[in-house]
């Protein structure tokens, strides 16, 4: 029996076990939208913009762990899915983006809401697709989840000219997928994990380097385990947050620009640095060639380009994350070396640099400090919620300020930097994961990139919570303005911002304001206690609070500045354990 694409398109998603979709219709894909209408097995989530559908898209694979699905229209409609695309590419996460095209006849003549988004998305996507034959679209789907799922995630798109959603074939579902130029490396090579082994034997001040790799290919128990066996203290890049417990005595926390003190000094001072699922990005290395000088450099990844693409690289172990360090434990077993003796003394620098100079900012009893928001955050959820941000010193001080037990409970755009995704993202995570409790900490400007979401968490009855650090500038950029550019904030100050009580009314949330720091406690327990809807909270916040430490760009990691106050005795410290 032959049936049309888009019922073909179903039924592929239905083959591939996806429940929740996003998007947002237009004229060349009223025919799938007409036919997802009836269907009960999967659920279209209406988004108010298609960029917001993408980021949730990608917010609901994060938190699941699954691929994500867009639908959008074409022309515009698929130029708007652009920013997502590239936030999920830039930081590996599985998505399939369906974007409506003019029928193939049609390709190459301007016609109405026509875009080469196969072109346009080229540089920012893992493989894209334009179907030409409706017999083609269940393969083409096919290998989309599978590149999208497999290897080192990314983000697909398939371009469906509305001729090949409305042509008939017969529905074929292939069993295997077999892509000759496509074969991802899944185990280790075995003398390069003895080698490791040997190195890290040697090693007298190592340290672990993980990544979103971690994350992305489930391997936080394995890694958990190697650390306390070996007794190599943990750091984490942005994306690796949740990989390792952030409350392990063994942790660091965060390195790079904005990492700790004792994470940078760590990586300055070590002999050995073993990357595990990470890129070396630049926030994380400073100025490369002042980067870990002593150090021997151990990358495993599944992505070979990634390996001495930023650093170089001593011995490079290429496989999938878990794989690796399931074989380097086993081969760990074979050793009798008592890995805690010849570590001692440097877990003990490292407990020293964390006393030295903990995380810390200067409390007021009078004004909010952002640091403090985040800090109640944690405190009022007992560390389980999941937290996604926007981007910037909002991003930073829920790095810094939660710690994050358990892997997929951070969302953040950390490779392009996207402000907006926070929301969205939030919304996805949901509704991947609708028992547990979600918060979006966002900045009062990137807030408003994505804030007519709002509609779409109303309509939905999503409980996500968004906690907005109100301090009526772009912080970020007004950090670096007062820092190297003598105060001047050019274009930095947002003048009029809305009251966002009010705003948040208007939609049907919950509004809720908080101006002292006597007010943020209760203002979060009152958020918690709506289920059924969003809750919108302005935190009123000091508008000169920056984000400390701080590697200047052009530094290496451990040149870092602090708060220029902290040593004035009349400002009390409040220091985050």
């Amino acid at each position: 029996m032959k049936i049309n694409g888009s019922k073909i398109l179903i039924e592929c998603l239905k083959k591939e076990g996806i429940k929740h979709i996003y998007g947002y219709p237009g004229g060349v894909v009223l025919n799938i939208f007409d036919h997802l209408y009836d269907e009960k097995s999967m659920e279209l989530t209406l988004t108010r913009h298609e960029q917001a559908a993408v980021h949730a898209a990608d917010g609901y694979a994060r938190a699941s762990g699954k691929v994500g699905v867009a639908i959008v229209t074409s022309g515009p409609g698929a130029t708007n899915t652009v920013t997502g695309i590239a936030t999920a590419y830039m930081d590996s996460i599985p998505l399939v983006v369906f974007s409506g095209q003019v029928p193939t006849m049609l390709i190459g003549n301007d016609a109405f809401q026509e875009a080469d988004i196969v072109g346009i998305t080229r540089p920012c996507t893992k493989h894209n697709y334009l179907v030409k034959d409706v017999k083609d679209l269940a393969k083409t789907i096919r290998e989309a989840f599978h590149i999208a799922s497999t290897g080192r995630p990314g983000p697909v798109l398939i371009d469906l000219p509305k001729d090949v959603t409305t042509g008939m074939a017969e529905f074929v579902w292939p069993k295997h997928v077999n892509i000759r130029s496509y074969n991802p490396t899944y185990h280790g090579n075995r003398w390069m994990i003895k080698q490791s082994i040997q190195m890290i034997s040697k090693a007298k001040k190592p340290v672990i380097m993980a990544g979103g790799g971690v994350i992305l290919s489930g391997a936080s128990k394995e890694l958990k385990e190697l650390a306390e066996k070996a007794k190599i203290p943990v750091t984490m890049t942005m994306m690796g947050l949740g990989g390792f417990p952030g409350t392990h005595k063994l942790s660091m926390g965060m390195l790079g620009m904005h990492g700790t003190y004792y994470a940078n000094r760590a990586i300055q001072g070590s002999d050995l640095i073993i990357g595990i699922g990470v890129r070396f990005d630049d926030r994380v290395t400073g100025r490369t060639e002042s980067f870990a000088p002593d150090a021997k450099v151990i990358h495993i990844d599944i992505d070979p380009t990634s390996i001495r693409k930023n650093v170089d690289v001593d011995l490079p172990v290429v496989g999938d994350v878990r794989n690796v360090l399931t074989d380097l434990l086993a081969e760990m077993k074979k050793h009798k070396e008592q890995w805690g003796a010849v570590r001692s003394s440097w877990l003990k620098q490292i407990d020293r640099w964390k006393k030295e100079r903990p995380l810390e900012y200067r409390f007021d009893k009078k004004i909010i400090k952002p640091e403090f928001v985040v800090e109640k955050i944690y405190e009022v959820t007992k560390g389980k919620a999941i937290i996604c941000t926007e981007v910037g010193q909002n991003q930073m001080w829920a790095a810094q300020y939660y710690k994050y037990d358990k892997p997929r409970t951070w969302l953040s755009s950390g490779g392009l930097g996207t402000m907006g995704y926070g929301f969205p993202a939030a919304i996805g995570a949901q509704m991947a994961c609708p028992d547990e409790t979600v918060f979006d900490i966002a900045g009062d400007g990137s807030i408003q990139m994505n804030i007519q979401e709002l509609a779409t968490a109303v309509i939905n009855k999503l409980p996500v919570k968004i906690a907005i650090l109100n301090n009526r500038f772009l912080g970020m950029v007004r950090q670096w303005q007062e820092l190297f550019f003598n105060e001047r904030y050019a274009h930095t100050d947002l003048d009029v911002t809305p009251d966002f009580v009010k705003l948040a009314e208007a939609y049907g949330a919950v509004g809720l304001r908080a101006t002292t720091p006597d007010e943020v406690v209760p203002v979060l327990k009152e958020s918690l206690k709506v289920k059924d809807k969003p809750v919108m909270m302005d935190f009123v916040v000091d508008w000169k609070s920056k984000v400390y430490p701080m590697v200047p760009a052009g530094a290496a990691i451990d040149e870092m500045i602090f708060d220029e106050e902290k040593k004035k005795p009349e400002k009390k410290l409040r220091t985050v354990k």
